[in-house]
């Protein structure tokens, strides 16, 4: 990489020590511009996805902003993910970024799911507020996170049971059946739509939120089952998480998306495939990530406690974060000092061609402006 010195950073954290194997809890990427110590340090994490090749770290690189792609124990392990031990391993970069590469100002980057992660993080720094995950302690060490000094939410979801929710299908009529249906709920039936009426529409957006409540009072007793008979936990699985209304109807939150179509590809595919979110979770896990009620992964809490400045970029051709998602992402922020930038492209900024250099130059030089 012309002009970009990159290394492995690996760490412990607070609640994370190093593997019998070998490998620390946190692993990522330290990028920075090769002939001069960089004083702005971007972190960006997420639940589950690895970040430690994020596109935007090169690019930010060689406009002179370090850039640590940092993943915790949880990278590519979203199944048994507890909020509390993730903010320990965010934490711990964000110390590294301050104490080894002697950065003046950390800036907090939520992008895609973890938007809502980084805005946690951001939060409990300032002061911790979470409940432990059920049965559990929160550790100490979250009375000793470091805040960042600027916040960038790039095409982030407001929050991970949000997400799940607007993605559910509330066709669903037996969780232990993927193929189980309720036809007058089935958005892939074309009586139903699209385009999709006002009257369904509630009743839909209706249906997945009293799914997701069904999963949750279901795991919550699960839980108390399984601990009163002396077990930890469970896994178990979630069908059909791939039904967005919004992937098939084009006028419901209008963009410049293409319909027929979200992250997973196809919608009816996706919908029918085994690899969609939430699709193998814990029942603490559930209760810590996914559950409408108990989630400390909505978006809009943490969002509220943040007051540092802040940016919110969103495309207008996303077809997995919508501009309702950004617009309330922007509305939940506390920063007296917030914008929100709309740019052309798609939700990972591979087209058109130029689009990612164009957001690094948005990101940098807004980031050069309160540095």
């Amino acid at each position: 990489m012309s002009g970009v010195t990159r290394h492995l950073v690996a760490l412990e954290s607070a609640s994370g020590t190093v593997n019998g194997a070998g490998f620390h809890p946190c692993q990522g990427v330290w990028y920075e511009p090769s002939q001069k110590r960089p004083t702005v340090g971007v972190i960006a994490s997420h639940y589950a996805v690895d970040f430690s090749e994020h596109y935007l770290a090169e690019r930010l690189a060689r406009r002179g902003v370090g850039f640590l792609g940092w993943n915790t124990r949880y990278r590519s392990n979203e199944g048994w993910f507890l909020l509390e031990h993730a903010l320990l391993d965010v934490g711990a970069g964000v110390t590294w970024m301050r104490q080894e590469a002697k950065v003046d100002t950390v800036v907090v980057l939520g992008n895609c799911g973890g938007g809502s992660l980084m805005a946690a993080y951001q939060s409990q720094a300032v002061g911790p507020t979470i409940e432990p995950s059920p049965g559990m302690a929160l550790p100490a060490a979250l009375e000793h996170l470091e805040p960042g000094d600027l916040y960038v939410s790039l095409q982030a979801h407001p929050g991970r049971p949000e997400v799940l929710t607007n993605w559910l299908d509330p066709a669903v009529t037996d969780e232990a059946d993927p193929l189980s249906k309720d036809g007058a709920l089935d958005m892939f039936d074309p009586a139903n739509g699209p385009p999709y009426d006002a009257p369904f529409v509630a009743r839909y957006r209706r249906a997945q939120a009293d799914r997701n409540e069904r999963i949750t009072a279901w795991a919550e007793d699960e839980l108390e089952r399984l601990t009163g008979a002396g077990s930890f936990d469970r896994n178990f699985t979630v069908h059909r998480t791939w039904a967005d209304l919004r992937f098939l109807d084009p006028d419901l939150d209008p963009s410049e998306r293409r319909p027929g179509r979200c992250l997973g590809g196809d919608p009816r595919w996706a919908n029918s495939s085994p690899y969609g979110i939430a699709s193998t979770c814990t029942l603490r896990t559930w209760l810590s990530m996914w559950s409408l009620r108990r989630s400390q992964c909505r978006g809009a809490p943490h969002l509220s406690r943040i007051s540092v400045p802040a940016l919110v970029v969103q495309s207008t051709a996303d077809v997995g974060v919508f501009p309702s998602d950004a617009l309330s992402v922007h509305e939940a922020l506390g920063s007296a000092d917030k914008t929100l930038e709309w740019v052309v492209g798609d939700h990972y900024l591979e087209w058109p061609e130029g689009a990612r250099e164009d957001v690094a130059d948005l990101v940098a030089a807004w980031m050069a402006d309160r540095a």
